[in-house]
Order: C-alpha cells, then sequence, then structure tokens
C-alpha cells in the first residue's frame, strides 16, 4: 500500500499498519499506544508463541517437570497441568524455548538442537505473518475493529525477500497493510544491544548465517568443542552481529514497499493522534515517485 499523499491514507475508512525493525526499538510499545485508541494490536510473536510453536514450548516445560519425580508422577496422573503464561509484553516462554547454543553447564543447548528449534522458529514466523490479512478481517466481524496494527519481530526480515513483491509474506503484507519502517539509529543499536545484554528476547538467525558466525566466533576465542563455548557471550556477540547484517535489509524493504520513520521520532506518540501524524509525515516524506510503483 503506497499512496499519492497523506491524506489519501488519512480518508481510508480502515486502516491497516505493519511495524517493522529492529528489536526492541519501540514496536510493541506502538501497539500498546494504539490498541487503547480501539485499534486491533496483533503481535506476530505472540501469535508464534500460541498458536504456532505453543505445545513446543509446554512440551518444553514438561520435559524439564519430568526429570523431578514429584512433579514427573503428578504429570503422568494428570494431577497437575503446565502452561504458558506468554503475552504481549513477556515473550520469555519463547525465549527460553528458544535458547542459546553452547555449555548445558550454563544453560546452553547442544548446537544441532539449537538449529531445529530455529527451523520451527522459521517456519511458525512466516505462518504467523500469513495470518496478517485473516486476522485483518477478524478482527473486523468478529470484535469490530476498523484499524488494525501488526506488530513484528525483529526477524521479520529474515523470512522474505525484502526485493520480491511475490515473495509470499511481502505480498501477504504490502497488499492488505501499510509498512513502517521503525528506523533505528548507531545509538539505538548500541541501547538495544545492551538492553538485550540484560534481558534476551528471541532469536533467529539465517541458517547459513548462524553456522558461519558459530564457527566465527569460536575461531575467535579459541574454543574447539560447541559445549565449551558460552551461551551468553554468543548470544551477545551474535545478536549484534545479526543486527548489523538485518539493517540495509529492513532499509531496501522500506524503500521497495513502505514509509520510514526514524526510532527518536517515537518518543513523541503518547496517542492514536500522534501516531497517525508520524504515519503522515512518513506518507508524505517518501519521494512522490515511489506512490506510482
Amino acid at each position: 500500500m503506497l499512496f499519492a499523499s497523506a491524506d489519501e491514507f488519512r480518508s481510508l475508512p480502515r486502516k491497516a499498519v505493519t511495524v517493522f525493525g529492529m528489536a526492541g526499538v519501540g514496536k510493541t510499545r506502538l501497539g500498546n499506544i494504539v490498541r487503547r485508541a480501539d485499534w486491533f494490536h496483533f503481535s506476530v510473536d505472540f501469535r508464534i508463541g500460541t498458536r504456532h510453536m505453543g505445545e513446543y514450548i509446554v512440551d518444553n516445560f514438561k520435559r524439564e517437570a519430568m526429570k523431578v519425580p514429584f512433579l514427573a508422577e503428578l504429570l503422568r496422573s494428570d494431577s497437575i497441568s503446565i502452561q504458558s503464561n506468554i503475552s504481549f509484553n513477556n515473550l520469555d516462554p519463547l525465549s527460553s524455548y528458544l535458547g542459546t547454543p553452547g555449555n548445558p553447564a550454563k544453560g546452553g543447548l547442544p548446537f544441532v538442537e539449537y538449529q531445529r528449534r530455529q527451523e520451527q522458529h522459521r517456519v511458525a514466523e512466516i505462518y504467523a505473518l500469513l495470518d496478517v490479512p485473516y486476522f485483518i478481517e477478524r478482527a473486523k466481524t468478529l470484535y469490530g475493529y476498523d484499524d488494525f496494527l501488526c506488530d513484528t519481530g525483529g526477524s521479520l526480515i529474515e523470512v522474505l525477500d525484502p526485493h520480491n513483491p511475490e515473495d509470499p509474506v511481502v505480498k501477504a503484507l504490502a497488499d492488505n497493510t501499510v509498512l513502517l519502517y521503525l528506523r533505528g539509529t548507531e545509538t539505538d543499536a548500541q541501547r538495544l544491544i545492551d538492553r538485550f545484554k540484560a534481558n534476551p528476547k528471541p532469536m533467529y538467525y539465517p541458517p547459513d548465517f548462524l553456522v558461519a558466525k558459530w564457527d566465527e566466533f569460536k575461531r575467535l576465542n579459541g574454543v574447539v568443542h560447541d559445549d565449551d563455548v558460552d551461551p551468553d557471550a554468543f548470544g551477545v556477540w551474535g545478536f549484534e552481529a545479526l543486527l548489523r547484517d538485518r539493517l540495509p535489509r529492513y532499509q531496501a524493504l522500506a524503500d521497495n514497499f513502505g514509509y520510514q520513520v526514524d526510532a527518536p521520532d517515537l518518543s513523541d506518540v503518547r496517542d492514536e493522534k500522534d501516531f497517525m501524524e508520524l504515519m503522515c509525515r512518513a506518507i508524505a516524506n517518501r519521494p512522490a515517485m515511489a506512490a506510482s510503483r
């Protein structure tokens, strides 16, 4: 969805926007703001962690519980139940399942198991993004919401081709929503890296990138065996490497199919009116020729 003018967007009777960018840049905060103004807030990570990976997550909890004889007996007799309390603002159940590869004594996963869970996440994320058109209509017909905001994960860019209009995920999003890139600055990037150290989020690496960075990390740190890798150290190092790798692809997606705003501008958004002004500025600032593509 590209527009000849901001007024064209403003006059839409029903609005649907997909926000994307680095993990932690402010996408969920925007969703929480517009939700107060009767927008339907669709969290891709929440959809992944419930509909598409919920059983994997809960089974992992049960697997750990079965290691405790007292809990194992209660589980076998259906005397207790275990569930995930994942929410839009708490993705820890998904993070704990995805984990980080490395030394098991430090909470790391075997690298092959980590790769298996990564593939599960890739498939789940694609399905969750392809759910967007259905949820736009579901939000209207079931709940009466006219307006819709899709809050994507940072790994959105890993499951689509930002240059291909026929890519299934690109097509599902661009045909049904306005794509808005929340572009972070170098300062934002460092802030997100610092935040990641304190509170890791679900991470997805493209398979070839993961293998290359895993081998590079071991080489740089003189580690021979996978089980000797410090999972926390790799998690932070890998996050920074992945973040830098994604930035030009985020930009390509915005250039080809959407709009962009600088992340610092989000600090001025306090309500739906501010968000609409932000959207209209983004549309007005896009080169006029882009609207004719």
